[in-house]
């Protein structure tokens, strides 16, 4: 059986990560390339880009990894014109980059409004403005982007800003992918629930306790999830291959869910 991702060339956001261990990006980035996919990484963090681009070429895979910050216009065009001139073409593209903030309208500011607006949701629309062009000429593409069972319902905490800028992501795609059904593109998110990594790990201890009690976050965490445990990186990497793959061909303006049953006690 070949690999489900032969040859493709894979924009993917926030391929590094934030920590030691395993983060979406990381995990979605050195994934595709075991599948056979041509990886153009980006993160803000040079050095943690750096360490997912090592383990792909440690590996044998494909890729490279661009040093951008994609809520900047300038970056964004930067990363599409480098992965152009690298491989000619750009079959998907996932949006990744994100960061959690809880609170709503009465305990946060505007300014974290706005960064987390920008770093969440403008860096979607940039990504696909200057990626949506070129598969439009070759009438194919896929768009997997990474947003969160928040937007569904109360996940534990008060994610209002957070779920805000992840709804509005939803939305973007589904009328996305409808708009460009007809150009060959297909478009989708995938829904995380509660997730064990570094980026959790660095955001939300002091949420869940004392900052930097990480193995309270974990058992807190644990607990609330129907399955006994959250999920971690490959558990949203595998769901966004399949989404990004062929087997997933008659798929779009939907939402793939992964959160081991928790968005089923939402209702």
């Amino acid at each position: 059986m070949g690999k489900r991702l032969q040859d493709k060339v894979a924009i993917i956001t926030g391929s590094g990560s934030i920590g030691p261990g395993w983060g979406n990006g990381k995990a979605m980035s050195v994934l595709f390339a075991r599948e056979g996919a041509r990886v153009v990484g980006a993160d803000i963090d040079a050095e943690a880009g750096a360490a997912t681009q090592k383990i792909i070429d440690d590996e044998g895979g494909t890729g490279i990894t661009v040093v951008a910050d994609v809520a900047r216009a300038a970056d964004v065009e930067r990363l599409v014109a480098t992965a152009l001139d690298a491989y000619g073409r750009i079959d998907i593209l996932v949006n990744n980059v994100g960061i959690a903030v809880v609170g709503g309208p009465a305990e946060l500011d505007e300014a974290t409004w706005d960064r987390l607006m920008s770093i969440n949701l403008k860096s979607t629309y940039l990504t696909c403005h200057h990626v949506l062009p070129v598969m439009i000429r070759q009438h194919a593409g896929v768009i997997v982007n990474n947003a969160s069972v928040a937007v569904l319902g109360w996940a534990g905490v008060n994610y209002g800003f957070y779920a805000a800028s992840k709804g509005a992501m939803v939305a973007m795609t589904r009328t996305m992918a409808i708009r460009h059904a007809p150009d060959g593109i297909r478009a989708n998110c995938v829904l995380p629930g509660l997730m064990n990594t570094p980026l959790v790990h660095a955001a939300l201890t002091r949420v869940y306790g004392e900052e930097g009690d990480i193995a309270n976050l974990i058992r807190t965490r644990d607990a609330q999830c129907p399955l006994g445990h959250m999920g971690d990186a490959w558990d949203t990497a595998h769901a966004t291959l399949f989404l990004a793959s062929d087997e997933a061909k008659y798929i779009t303006a939907t939402e793939l869910v992964v959160d081991g049953g928790l968005s089923a006690r939402f209702a």
